[in-house]
């Protein structure tokens, strides 16, 4: 196999298994706060969801990640790697985003029915 298509997969596998770990330990720290209020404050119970959460967000975003390595051409030149690096990085932090905005829907849906909760005692 050509060292520049392994360069080039090796590069596209370091970038974005970083930013999966950066966005879900963003998350997992931010999050807390929410299922804490979801959870009328008890902090083991908020503590478990959210590490719950975070093993989902790695488990569906780095197998993305994974099986998406395989499609496209394989680059031949330096001007088709970097241009095939900033695609699929670019479509992996799309995804990412997706991700995260699903987590924040599902943080503040948690969040308004223990309000409601609260409200309703």
């Amino acid at each position: 196999m050509n060292t520049l298509i392994l360069l080039t997969y090796a590069l596209y596998a370091t970038a974005t298994i970083a930013m999966t770990v950066w966005v879900a330990q963003t998350l997992y720290r931010a999050g807390h706060i929410f299922l804490v209020e979801a959870f009328h404050g008890n902090d083991e119970m908020a503590a478990a969801v959210n590490h719950l959460l975070r093993v989902g967000f790695y488990l569906v975003n780095l197998g993305f990640v994974l099986m998406f390595l395989k499609y496209g051409r394989h680059p031949e030149t330096v001007v088709a790697a970097v241009e095939y690096l900033t695609t699929k990085v670019g479509i992996v932090l799309m995804v990412l985003g997706a991700m995260h905005f699903f987590n924040m829907f599902n943080f503040d849906k948690m969040r308004k029915k223990g309000r409601r909760h609260v409200a309703e005692l």
